[in-house]
């Protein structure tokens, strides 16, 4: 019997023989692997001290942290040609096991590697996860989709107040704790894991020429997102900070953040399966712009608040620009989400490496302007998403 050539085809497994426990299980796995890839922010100013750096490197930091992720098309490639389900194992092992050495660092060298170490992982993970997860949702993909996203919405949320609490009590080297949850769900997503077919060698190639105005369209919106949500992240922690608060409640004003970014991303897939994508992209754009610029401004509660809904408002349209990049590319859904999510958030990363000079010029506060404008190109870029580009859009 031939193997399908694209993930249409019969799900591994389906919604109705356990695929609902499969999908949490695979939002599970979305925390630990989030949890462990983005914690890096939230005690970035306690690294750099320790390391006798100052905020100048923390532009180059978060950047190491985000770039790898540009290598998810590759992995999806690989992934669609390989099948299996070891992508998704493998790459949460090697993300964790960055994340849980970095504060045994000695150096500014052996903490990039381990960056690196911890990106690259999280890179292997997703595009394979992303794709088992479509695979167990017949129907109803945004709001699955949104169930998975949901799990790495809580790990980035969780992480960064769970991490600067056990560096302000047990210190940076026991940071290792972190990986002690992976160690113990490996054997449990060995079990539950959709193993997914390998690409025929007689499926259709991919239409790169059908599908470049679509992507570049895409990618142009995602990554002017990722410069807002990324530099937003890395540059809170040390706006706090220059106001002389402590490490714990910086951290604090992040989980705020990410963790309303659960609201967002429920909210932001139900909404688009409802009443369209491109509503959705629009409006959240729109909301960027006018919000970011408040971050100078906000103090006391007004911070958290502020965090609160901007978490709803950065988050709300991953899920959607999940399923238009999956849909773009139906030979290959793994590439799909590999360029809208990872692809996509590189490039905004690279945008990041110069703030930290800026911030250490101008000042903090200097960041969030300079955001702003980021957030206003991205509702530039929202005018051309329309279904004329491509159906997905609409």
């Amino acid at each position: 019997m031939k193997v399908s050539s694209t993930l249409e085809s019969k799900p591994a497994i389906s919604e109705t023989s356990g695929g609902g426990s499969c999908l949490g299980w695979l939002a599970v796995a979305h925390l630990l692997n989030d949890g462990a890839a983005f914690y890096l922010p939230a005690i970035l100013p306690a690294i750099l001290t320790e390391l006798h750096y100052s905020v100048r490197m923390a532009g180059v930091l978060v950047t190491t942290l985000y770039v790898g992720q540009a290598l998810q098309p590759v992995a999806g490639i690989w992934a669609d040609f390989v099948g299996g389900r070891w992508f998704v194992i493998v790459g949460l092992l090697m993300c964790t096991c960055g994340a849980a050495l970095i504060g045994l660092s000695p150096n500014i060298g052996v903490l990039i590697l381990l960056i690196l170490l911890s990106g690259l992982g999280s890179t292997i993970f997703h595009p394979q996860a992303l794709a088992a997860v479509r695979s167990l949702t017949q129907k109803r993909h945004g709001l699955g989709m949104s169930v998975f996203l949901v799990g790495g919405e809580l790990g980035r949320g969780i992480w960064p107040t769970l991490t600067s609490l056990i560096v302000v009590w047990l210190g940076l080297p026991s940071l290792w704790l972190i990986a002690l949850p992976t160690v113990a769900l490996l054997p449990v997503l060995m079990r539950t894991t959709p193993s997914l077919p390998a690409r025929h060698e007689h499926a259709p190639p991919i239409n790169w020429k059908a599908h470049r105005r679509p992507a570049l369209v895409l990618v142009m919106y995602s990554a002017l997102r990722g410069v807002v949500c990324f530099g937003t992240i890395a540059f809170v922690p040390f706006l706090w900070k220059s106001r002389g608060g402590a490490l714990v409640l910086g951290a604090s004003i992040l989980t705020t953040l990410l963790v309303t970014g659960v609201v967002g991303q429920i909210a932001g897939g139900a909404i688009a399966d409802r009443f369209g994508r491109r509503h959705l992209l629009m409006t959240s754009a729109l909301l960027l712009a006018l919000l970011t610029p408040l971050w100078p401004a906000a103090s006391g509660l007004l911070l958290w608040l502020l965090a609160a809904v901007l978490g709803v408002v950065m988050f709300c349209t991953f899920s959607a620009t999940l399923i238009i990049g999956q849909d773009i590319f139906l030979e290959n859904k793994a590439l799909g989400s590999g360029i809208a999510l990872g692809f996509s958030n590189a490039i905004g990363a690279i945008c990041l490496a110069p703030l930290g000079l800026a911030a250490k010029a101008w000042g903090v506060n200097s960041i969030f302007y300079l955001l702003t404008g980021a957030a206003i190109l991205m509702c530039g870029s929202a005018l051309l998403i329309s279904k004329r580009v491509h159906p997905a859009m609409h």
